[in-house]
């Protein structure tokens, strides 16, 4: 079978459970060949499909991600290394980097609190040479991802991934402040009704976040008054329906809060900032 017909079967197979039935099938028959998607469409369709390709299929129809199957994503015009042990990067996530980006130009230290594969940190180092960064996360397994990919985008100098939970007394005793503090928390309420291969492939412990999914914003929230500089400024990611919420946790800790929208419009980060002298007397 070519390559032209083979994309198309399979293309109509994943329509079932893939919203993105299509691409999911070039980027698994690139993967399958060892070749780049566009080198795939451009060089490669009147070949003869790969074997590995077939087997590919049936587990993307069986809701494994595409991320999963090939062990990548690209975020931000880069490829990270994903696993089952940390979130895949997401396009909305983007616009949480954008969101940083103008609102900290040029941070001289950034922490990613919950770092997962890194993508977020090593986003945000790449496009502000010569910040330095941590990224901490309370799984042994993401930070093995977050340090691989730090090695891949030849970074490793500049990102310390420390093993640290927020909802543990003493975790950042030692960090010091930060003009940029980043974090995708789990936002997920425990009851939401998830697509398969979220629900199924996805670490539970990076998703869900008690009934309203703004447990870990209660938690974290209050932390960072002690970890920002005086003019520092936090992003965080939030549910499309949670800026409200988020924003009141925010200002009951004494900061300005301000709601950034996502390509699709919906709300998507929360940018906040410490009003006058709240910084220093909150050390």
């Amino acid at each position: 079978m070519t390559i032209t017909n083979a994309l198309r079967e399979a293309a109509a197979q994943l329509s079932a459970t893939s919203d993105t039935a299509r691409l999911d099938a070039e980027l698994l028959m690139a993967h399958a060949l060892g070749i780049s998607r566009s080198d795939l469409l451009l060089r490669h369709m009147a070949e003869s499909a790969p074997d590995a390709f077939f087997s590919m299929v049936k587990r993307r129809a069986a809701n494994e991600p595409v991320a999963h199957i090939i062990g990548k994503q690209e975020f931000y015009g880069r490829e990270f290394i994903v696993t089952p042990d940390v979130l895949i990067p997401r396009p909305d996530s983007e616009s949480v980097v954008q969101a940083a980006l103008d609102a900290a130009p040029t941070p001289k230290r950034v922490l990613d609190c919950g770092t997962g594969s890194g993508a977020l940190l090593l986003t945000l180092l790449a496009e502000r040479p010569p910040a330095q960064g941590v990224g901490v996360d309370s799984s042994p397994a993401a930070l093995e991802v977050a340090q691989r990919n730090a090695l891949n985008l030849d970074m490793a100098d500049r990102a310390q991934m420390l093993l640290a939970d927020w909802t543990q007394p003493g975790w950042a005793d030692n960090l010091g402040r930060f003009d940029l503090i980043i974090a995708n928390p789990p936002y997920v309420e425990d009851d939401a009704e998830l697509a398969p291969d979220v629900r199924e492939y996805e670490p539970s412990r990076a998703l869900f976040s008690g009934p309203e999914g703004l447990d870990d914003y209660r938690i974290l929230i209050p932390q960072l008054p002690q970890l920002l500089t005086e003019s520092g400024v936090a992003v965080l990611e939030i549910g499309h329906k949670q800026a409200a919420a988020v924003a009141k946790i925010a200002e009951t800790q004494g900061f300005g809060t301000e709601a950034r929208e996502d390509l699709a419009g919906r709300d998507r980060a929360i940018v906040l900032r410490l009003r006058l002298g709240k910084g220093e007397s909150s050390s």
